[in-house]
């Protein structure tokens, strides 16, 4: 049973939440602030959250200095934040911050229920993902386990979260090859509806500051001005 921590300050609005997602099966942990979502996750019961819904709107520590936190501490789990404005630059802040993904309140379950779905099996290297058995040959000192799921550059490894490590492997898979946001939002992170190419933008830009020597001239995850990313050429 997948486990998910809740961490919303609204006792209605978490309350409803929750009687939700224990309906679809899952295990709920529920947090009003975030001092007491980050003490939790601390705790013994931590190790089994898999995934967090994170309010961006919490009172003391805001929900972005709580998914910065969150993302300190773990480079796997997935967070899925709520904004009750869809305020462009609270969702911007949110993925630079860490987030995975978005959804707007109120919010209807089964949009909750399928990101939620979308953003685990980002996370289950099991799971389907954009991975081949050999990858292209030269990678100008970056060098991707397509078996293990790890990624090191000059010999250093380079922890990344599932949806950045998905979208690296994408990428990777066929160089030079480019891709449009809308087919990335689709094979990453199963939006085939209301997607946002925010999600993608933002997911460049943190991987990106993790594997370039200077981000703002990458080598590996390039821009095709008006039509998307590429890995390389190097």
């Amino acid at each position: 049973m997948p486990h998910v921590l809740l961490i919303e300050d609204d006792d209605s609005v978490r309350d409803g939440m929750e009687l939700v997602l224990r309906r679809h099966g899952y295990g709920v942990d529920t947090a009003a602030t975030g001092e007491q979502a980050l003490a939790l996750l601390a705790g013994e019961r931590g190790a089994r959250i898999e995934l967090a819904v994170l309010d961006l709107m919490l009172p003391g520590m805001d929900g972005f200095e709580v998914c910065r936190r969150i993302r300190a501490r773990s480079a796997t789990l997935p967070v899925i934040m709520l904004t009750a404005r869809g305020d462009d630059s609270d969702i911007v802040t949110g993925l630079e911050a860490g987030a995975d993904d978005y959804v707007v309140k109120p919010v209807t379950a089964p949009v909750l229920e399928a990101r939620i779905r979308a953003a685990l099996r980002r996370a289950d290297p099991s799971g389907p993902g954009p991975v081949q058995p050999n990858g292209p040959p030269d990678l100008g000192g970056l060098s991707i386990d397509r078996a293990g799921l790890t990624v090191a550059k000059h010999g250093v490894p380079v922890p990344l979260p599932p949806t950045e490590l998905r979208l690296l492997l994408e990428l990777s898979a066929s160089p030079g090859r480019v891709f449009t946001r809308e087919q990335l939002l689709e094979s990453i992170w199963d939006h085939t509806f209301l997607g946002d190419s925010r999600l993608v933008d933002a997911a460049v830009a943190r991987l990106r500051a993790k594997l370039e020597d200077v981000p703002a001239k990458p080598r590996y995850v390039q821009t095709v001005r008006g039509f998307g990313y590429r890995f390389g050429p190097l």
